[in-house]
């Protein structure tokens, strides 16, 4: 066995949360099975107990003159140097720098950036796959968002339509200021050529976002270095609560040229050499000067934890073991009667990572959800995850085929209830055993399709709820209980 089938195989069942237990309507207690990691991943237990060492010697950086600070500081300053090295940024050309509230906060960032860095380009290309974070910060910084539409699979759309988008670039031309990309779809797993779409935009001297939320857990990523230049990275931006750490800041890996030739975002402490009444003096120092305030140091010293074990098992392992288990998943869901699968299902035309969505006919995706929940401990994600337009174009005419224009439909009105899927999405601890379940909880709704409608109401927010089923409070966690109780045994 190599050390990446060794580590793979400790690593993978060595995550917090595997173990929770739930009662199910049958009032049985059993292991929950986590399929909604698209969302947010469980945390990697290396990672947890790292940060929980950490801990022992937590000061504040930006300091060496006593041992816990010198040790914070080095530590972060490791975790920067550990995230470039993970994705393949040159650290001459390329700074890293953290951000608050995942991807998001970094996508709006990089849109003002980007926005200032040439400001007589008008125009952002971006995919109709795009999650609203990386799709509403262009529309509100950036200033004209030209949507680019999808391959058609025989009626199922595949990732970023090229030619299309080559079109988009000559039609705009010197107006377009970048192209911004999600690398894999958050709602099908559909991975977009971003390599290809960079070498494009710089053509035109565009720059290229990628959205990497989804992509940095699952499949290798080169942002340098590539034999043609042109297929380079500009900026790329991932979220540690998708990395398998929980709680931890999201990431921004960027050229230090164009951060460089504008005064950073955000000021404060950390992000200057000299402050006076009248004046003060950015420091050049990269990450510094992009941190302002004090930055959370412990997640991000635990997501360069994590990037350091996956690196260690190797990407493109991790990336094979996976597509092994989303085939099987997407040839097992397909044979299934009166299931319908998102997006081009052939991953050798289109391929996939981590989320696969369907809906089954006749029934509502959040009921679907909740049986999968209440009768199978089966944990999945439903309605339009955050990408109304992609999930639009996949189902309204579908489930509805009234004619009427899909520009005109409130997502959120009464259609709630009909216009969206279900997604099961995995991680690096989803197993055969996982995808076995999910196949059998499946044939089991079909099966008892009507006998479930029965069980269930819908209430005046588009959520179901089993008739005489109540989930255990025991079984759930409140954090004021947990406190009281902790107060009690001092």
């Amino acid at each position: 066995m190599d050390n990446s089938q060794k580590y793979f195989k400790n690593i993978q069942s060595d995550f917090i949360g595997l173990d929770t237990l739930y009662t199910r309507v049958d009032g049985k207690k059993t292991k929950r099975i986590y399929l909604d990691s698209t969302a947010s991943t469980l945390m990697m237990k290396a990672a947890y107990n790292g940060i929980e060492s950490f801990y022992d010697h937590y000061a504040n950086t930006h300091s060496l003159l006593h041992f816990s600070a010198k040790t914070a500081t080095k530590n972060y300053r490791w975790a920067h140097e550990r995230i470039l090295s993970f994705i393949k940024a040159d650290a001459e050309k390329y700074a890293c720098f953290f951000t608050g509230s995942g991807t998001t906060a970094g996508i709006n960032r990089m849109a003002r950036v980007f926005r200032d860095f040439q400001p007589d380009r008008d125009v952002v290309l971006v995919s109709l796959m795009e999650h609203h974070s990386n799709d509403l910060p262009h529309r509100k910084h950036a200033g004209k968002v030209v949507h680019i539409p999808l391959d058609n699979h025989e009626g199922q759309p595949g990732c970023i339509n090229m030619e299309i988008l080559k079109e988009k670039l000559e039609q705009y031309k010197d107006r377009i200021n970048y192209i911004a990309m999600t690398g894999v779809s958050n709602v099908t797993g559909i991975i977009n050529p971003i390599y290809d779409i960079a070498e494009l935009a710089h053509k035109y001297q565009a720059l290229i976002l990628v959205d990497g939320a989804q992509m940095a857990a699952h499949i290798p990523v080169q942002i340098s270095g590539h034999s043609n230049p042109l297929r380079n990275i500009d900026a790329f931006v991932f979220s540690g609560h998708k990395t398998y750490v929980p709680g931890s800041p999201g990431v921004v890996i960027c050229r230090k040229d164009i951060l460089s030739s504008m005064e950073p975002e955000e000021v404060g402490g950390g992000m200057v050499d000299q402050v006076h009444v009248d004046r003060y003096t950015i420091t050049d120092q990269f990450p510094d000067r992009e941190e302002a305030g004090t930055p959370n140091i412990p997640g991000a010293i635990g997501l360069a934890a994590a990037i350091d074990v996956l690196d260690k098992i190797g990407m493109e392992f991790i990336y094979e073991d996976e597509t092994s288990l989303i085939t099987n998943a997407l040839n097992q869901i397909k044979q299934i009667e009166h299931v319908i699968i998102y997006g081009e299902t052939n991953c050798s035309l289109c391929p996939r990572a981590a989320s696969i969505s369907f809906n089954i006919r006749g029934l509502d995706h959040g009921l679907v959800a909740a049986i999968l929940n209440d009768y199978h401990n089966i944990a999945v994600r439903n309605e339009c995850f955050c990408a109304h337009p992609y999930v639009k174009e996949m189902i309204i005419e579908e489930l509805f085929d009234t004619g009427i224009d899909l520009n005109e439909i409130d997502i959120n009105s009464e259609l709630k209830v009909k216009a969206g899927m279900v997604r099961a999405s995995f991680g690096i601890y989803s197993t055969k055993e996982d995808v076995n379940a999910l196949v059998s909880a499946l044939k089991d709704i079909v099966a008892k399709r009507d006998e479930y409608v029965k069980l269930y109401s819908l209430d005046g927010t588009g959520l179901y709820h089993h008739k005489t089923f109540k989930p255990v409070e025991a079984d759930l966690f409140n954090v004021e209980s947990f406190i009281n109780e902790y107060l009690q045994n001092l």
